[in-house]
């Protein structure tokens, strides 16, 4: 999602000692590997689909039983009174790093990813466009990830962040636009701290829909409008093949548009629907970098695919939602 700056820090500060306790808990068979294989890089599921030990970003959100077993962590999630989607503890190993890149799928889009570092040292730096910062143990931070971002991991210790996916209500970003008005200072009047409290039970709210069998022709039109100015304005682009990619992509949305007032979310569309994508998808030009983003220099072709194409059709959760509405 894209912010106001590269890093924002929120005015909470959590107890990164007990933070710390709890995780140590954790076996060591519960750290997964990174889906790409980044050396170095591992998490424990805390939210997933179905609760699961598994990386997907959509389907009903659930507490994984980890987390049951570390009542810190959750009040801390809870503490938010947010919908959470994936949410994680990450590992990054000492002398690992987490490689330049942009996180572009549609999950993204709509998400902003909050940072408390629970085991960390000034050896690990975080860098987003061109700032840099040092997330000290039991801060809270967001960034914007629609920039450049890595983080490096120059000491002899693992670091390891809770990590909390949302979108965020207006109260979220009520609390994001005072926290910028207040500026980045560390006055400690700023800062609220949230203590470890034994005998606190709380509920932790998780998204139940976020992707929809049919993405609604409104939502296609928003994200194709927006995508065409992120590659129109970059001034190294071919003039000629942005004109044929904002036609695809305009095309593509009129198309989807009509065969949603035909079909709607029914599953005679289908096959219908599918055509649409298979024919965005013939229409691009071989190489994927053949049109950049002008935000992040990131190629055009990748974010279509993964932002809009994978995200407009999703027949698995149909069910899903007639069962929820006749219940």
């Amino acid at each position: 999602m894209k912010l106001a700056r590269p890093f924002i820090r929120l005015p909470l500060n959590f107890d990164a000692a007990r933070l710390a306790q709890e995780a140590a808990q954790l076996a060591p068979a519960a750290w997964r590997a990174h889906p790409l294989g980044l050396k170095g890089n591992s998490a424990v599921a805390l939210i997933s689909r179905a609760g699961g030990d598994n990386d997907e970003f959509g389907g009903r959100m659930t507490a994984t039983p980890r987390l049951g077993g570390c009542p810190y962590h959750r009040q801390v999630m809870a503490s938010f009174n947010e919908v959470l989607a994936r949410s994680r503890l990450m590992k990054l190993d000492a002398g690992c790093e987490v490689q330049n890149h942009v996180d572009f799928n549609y999950h993204w889009y709509t998400r902003v990813r909050i940072h408390i570092p629970v085991i960390t040292n000034p050896g690990v730096m975080f860098h987003c466009g061109d700032e840099k910062v040092h997330m000290a143990a039991g801060e809270c931070w967001i960034f914007d990830n629609w920039r450049r971002h890595n983080v490096v991991n120059g000491s002899r210790q693992d670091r390891i962040h809770l990590v909390i996916d949302l979108s965020g209500s207006s109260r979220f970003w009520k609390m994001v636009r005072q926290a910028l008005k207040a500026g980045q200072g560390n006055g400690s009047d700023r800062f609220e701290f949230l203590p470890y409290e034994p005998d606190k039970r709380v509920e932790i709210l998780t998204e139940n829909y976020n992707i929809s069998p049919v993405m609604a022709p409104g939502e296609i039109d928003a994200l194709v409008a927006e995508l065409v100015r992120e590659f129109a304005d970059h001034p190294g682009n071919d003039p000629i093949l942005v004109e044929r990619y904002r036609l695809i992509l305009t095309d593509f949305a009129s198309d989807w548009r009509e065969t949603w007032h035909r079909y709607g979310i029914s599953k005679q569309g289908l096959p219908h629907y599918l055509r649409l994508l298979d024919r965005v998808k013939g229409e691009l030009h071989p190489e994927r970098r053949a049109l950049l983003i002008f935000a992040n220099d990131i190629g055009v072709n990748p974010v279509i695919v993964q932002r809009i194409l994978r995200a407009a059709l999703a027949p698995e959760v149909r069910e899903q939602f007639f069962e929820d509405v006749a219940n």
